[in-house]
């Protein structure tokens, strides 16, 4: 878990794959970002989370009054995040290589939970996508992706993804046993946060290169 920024109000952290945000259920999954955090900021409040298999930056509140601020601030998605992906295939560009989006609503696979499906009766959802790069090094007949989730519902990019026909590398739920087996972890990654400062307003941006 590396630091990326902290002062009297919050915390930026780079979290591993492979970690999850907040405890889960079992003495095997009590290792967590929140504990680590905590460990050396005893105040460290969640604000949001990022699947176990996903890397990237995590937002923390420093006290109470803050988790509330940054808490609504994503809701009313007025803080902007960007990831990268590498995905099975050659998504084409648009006409002028700028970004395309994804619309299809999103509701939870109750059968088989924790899986979500795409389906007219669930939530609004919507990400954009731009390519960066076909054919990365290392990875023939991929693509590096830059993504913006506009909503944030649970394993949106994943799905979204998934849905158009160019799953995650690595992606254990969505993507075929040929495809997970192409990469050795989710090829996800939270590379940026934009959002106001909660105690002076100004707008700060923090980035961590995708480690693939």
């Amino acid at each position: 878990m590396d630091c990326i920024a902290a002062d009297e109000d919050l915390l930026v952290l780079d979290k591993p794959s492979g970690l999850l945000c907040v405890p889960g259920r079992g003495e095997d999954k009590q290792d967590c970002l929140s504990a680590r955090a905590q460990a050396r900021w005893p105040q460290a409040l969640i604000v949001h989370r990022l699947d176990m298999s996903t890397s990237g930056l995590v937002l923390m509140a420093c006290s109470l009054a803050v988790q509330r601020q940054l808490s609504l601030a994503f809701e009313q998605r007025a803080i902007h995040k960007r990831y990268v992906a590498i995905v099975h295939g050659l998504p084409g560009l648009d006409a002028d290589g700028g970004w395309q989006t994804i619309d299809a609503p999103i509701a939870a696979d109750w059968p088989r939970r924790p899986l979500r499906i795409i389906d007219a009766a669930g939530k609004a959802s919507q990400t954009r996508w731009r390519v960066l790069e076909h054919n990365p090094p290392g990875w023939p007949g991929c693509t590096r992706l830059e993504l913006e989730p506009i909503t944030g519902r649970t394993h949106q990019l994943r799905l979204h993804l998934a849905h158009i026909g160019h799953p995650i590398l690595g992606d254990a739920l969505y993507a075929s046993e040929a495809i997970q087996a192409l990469a050795p972890r989710l090829l996800l990654h939270a590379q940026q946060l934009g959002l106001q400062h909660p105690r002076h307003g100004d707008w700060r941006e923090f980035t961590s290169p995708a480690p693939f």
